[in-house]
């Protein structure tokens, strides 16, 4: 029997997607924050962080608390990826540190590192969030997935 339907080709190994995922866990120990990773294969006709934007919305990310959620996003085969944070975040830490959250992930994935640029970058801005928005224990919860979304 075959199947008329096209099995999609993993963009990560197991390996990776366990890297991945344990870095937004790490993160989000530490912080009130939260962290996601959406990963798909094009961004086709659209700014990354135009997608970035839309899919935050789309995910409900801005329905945090302390609005203090963050979205990295990867468009693997257009080689494009944007990184958005909430206005509680992005207050707190500004333009230019995102630039240079984008700057650190393009160094791993000019060395074709992706999974590692992901999660690196996962941990900085958990790090940021940690410094912003610290973890307290009688009030925090775990307000979004921290599995990687695989858009198309």
């Amino acid at each position: 029997m075959f199947s008329i339907f096209k099995s999609r080709k993993q963009l990560f190994s197991e390996e990776e997607t366990r890297l991945i995922v344990k870095a937004i866990r790490h993160a989000e120990q530490r912080t009130s924050g939260e962290v996601r990773v959406f990963v798909e294969s094009r961004c086709s006709w659209v700014d990354a962080i135009d997608r970035a934007v839309e899919l935050f919305f789309k995910l409900q990310m801005d329905k945090t608390e302390n609005r203090n959620a963050t979205l990295v996003y990867v468009a693997v085969k257009d080689r494009q990826l944007a990184v958005f944070g909430d206005e509680g975040i992005h207050q707190k830490v500004g333009t230019a540190y995102w630039n240079n959250v984008v700057a650190e992930m393009l160094q791993s994935f000019n060395r074709l590192d992706y999974a590692k640029g992901i999660a690196d970058c996962v941990i900085q801005i958990g790090d940021a969030l940690t410094t912003h928005f610290p973890y307290e224990r009688d009030t925090d919860k775990n307000e979004l997935p921290d599995e990687i979304v695989f858009g198309r």
